[in-house]
């Protein structure tokens, strides 16, 4: 290039020399042609014994001395003097470079033999003029049909006027208008005036003014807006219950009778629902007792009916083949080919006569079923009052199914595998009554009753006291210091 120093050959082989020179000090070749990491190591043999020398020896020094480095950097000094006539370190820059003057036809007239492409190019280059044939694959365009499909339906509705919905978009897209930047908070202006801090007007806290006071605790957040569903109650009965006016201390004769009609009728049932369980888990007396017959009676019963008549009773092979003549006869009669011409082949007349039959069925029914299609247009009055009786049947439905939805609202659901009961209730006799409040005795718990109000609203689900079962026998022991006082 023009301006710059070119590196004469002399040099490079100069310049070879000496870096071969300072690799020799750098690495020494080994005797197995290994290198050596420092200056002197040698090679040593897997498995042999190393030498143990005594270096502050001068006789020493001279037999174990490693000096071929210094003799391979005189060796390359000698031939720098020979070849170069020097060393090529102290040469001035003159003799090592000349300058180019940057003759570009002198450049070309030497370079063009370089720019002949190289024989190995030439020899793989194809002799033949015929043109290698054309790989049809790679011009194939997958889905081409398609594709093309989509131009000419697309060309079409460009030459009706019609626009593709996605180029519709676009356009609707372009021709939005920009929307208008935001206002910057006041505490992103840096040329805002000042204000103090400990004032009670702050005029960033304008922003803030009758904010919810959730939303000034919780670092300006506003509240998760919880579902419908977590904010639905599981039940719609109250917290707590008023009782009637005959639990009160000091209640009307009627209110008090009706309460306790109601604990009797409670207790009744419980009662009843007691005997029952008795009456089923009861041995029967003796009179009560089954016998042989009555077990034969208890094992016959709906074996024989009590319609069939004595004849039957008396032959009942006779009775059993009119009954079988009697299913032949029903066979038969339902069948129009009969036994006789199951196993003969039909002739071509009666194969055509019942293809006419066939077709004159299949004709009539459907101009039955035309005729009655024309007549259903004067049925419209009758159908008017099915539909609306129709529509009165799903109202009173509906309506039930509303009133059943709102009773079962009230009503404990099955939470676990328990059963809800109801409390008992809290009543006292009249004999039981006080006139006052400081004399009225307590009824019940109320620990218990808030219990039963929880099952009842279905917030938990009915449990039942655990039963202690004693493993083991309980063992009792008398101390030595307390039998020495009891005796």
């Amino acid at each position: 290039m023009t301006g710059s120093k070119r590196i004469t050959s002399d040099y490079l082989l100069a310049l070879y020399s000496f870096e071969m020179a300072k690799g020799s000090v750098a690495a020494v070749t080994t005797p197995t042609g290994f290198l050596g990491f420092n200056i002197g190591a040698e090679h040593r043999v897997p498995g042999a014994k190393r030498k143990r020398l005594n270096r502050n020896k001068k006789k020493t020094w001279k037999r174990h001395i490693d000096a071929r480095d210094v003799e391979e950097f005189l060796q390359d000094v000698r031939m720098q003097e020979r070849t170069q006539g020097g060393l090529v370190a102290e040469k001035p820059d003159e003799t090592l470079y000349y300058m180019d003057t940057g003759n570009e036809a002198k450049d070309l007239k030497v370079n063009r033999g370089k720019a002949k492409p190289l024989h190995i190019d030439l020899v793989l280059q194809p002799d033949s003029k015929v043109a290698p044939p054309k790989n049809v694959l790679a011009h194939q365009i997958p889905n081409s049909r398609k594709l093309k499909r989509k131009k000419q339906v697309r060309e079409k509705l460009e030459r009706r006027g019609i626009i593709p919905r996605k180029q519709r978009l676009l356009q609707a897209k372009l021709l939005k208008p920009a929307r208008e930047p935001k206002p910057a908070p006041a505490r992103s202006q840096p040329d805002r005036g000042f204000y103090d801090i400990w004032a009670e007007s702050n005029p960033l806290d304008d922003a803030l003014a009758g904010k919810d006071s959730f939303y000034l605790e919780q670092t300006k957040k506003f509240p998760v807006k919880r579902p419908d569903r977590m904010n639905a109650k599981p039940s719609q009965l109250p917290a707590v219950e008023v009782i009637s006016s005959g639990g009160s201390y000091n209640p009307t004769f009627e209110s008090h009778q009706a309460l306790l009609l109601r604990a009797h009728e409670v207790e009744l049932k419980r009662v009843k629902e007691e005997e029952k369980l008795k009456r089923q888990l009861s041995f029967p007396t003796i009179d009560q007792a089954p016998t042989s017959e009555t077990v034969f009676r208890e094992l016959c019963q709906g074996l024989l009916e009590d319609s069939d008549d004595e004849e039957s009773k008396a032959n009942p092979v006779k009775s059993m083949e009119d009954n079988e003549d009697q299913e032949d006869e029903d066979e038969n009669r339902g069948n129009p080919i009969s036994k006789a011409a199951i196993g003969e082949k039909k002739t071509e007349r009666q194969r055509k006569r019942e293809k006419q039959a066939k077709v004159l069925v299949a004709r009539r029914q459907a101009e039955k079923a035309l005729r009655l299609k024309k007549q259903e247009v004067f049925k419209l009055r009758s159908i008017r009052s099915e539909m609306k009786q129709r529509e009165d049947v799903l109202a009173k439905r509906k309506e039930k199914r509303v009133a059943k939805h709102k009773a079962e609202a009230t009503q404990p659901r099955r939470l676990g595998r328990l059963k809800y009961d109801d409390p008992d209730t809290d009543v006292q006799l009249s004999e039981e009554l006080a006139g006052s409040l400081r004399t009225l005795k307590p009824e019940g718990s109320i620990l218990k009753d808030r219990f039963k109000s929880l099952q009842r609203r279905n917030l938990i689900e009915p449990r039942e006291r655990a039963k202690f079962k004693r493993k083991h026998k309980v063992k009792y022991v008398e101390k030595r210091a307390f039998r020495e006082v009891t005796l």
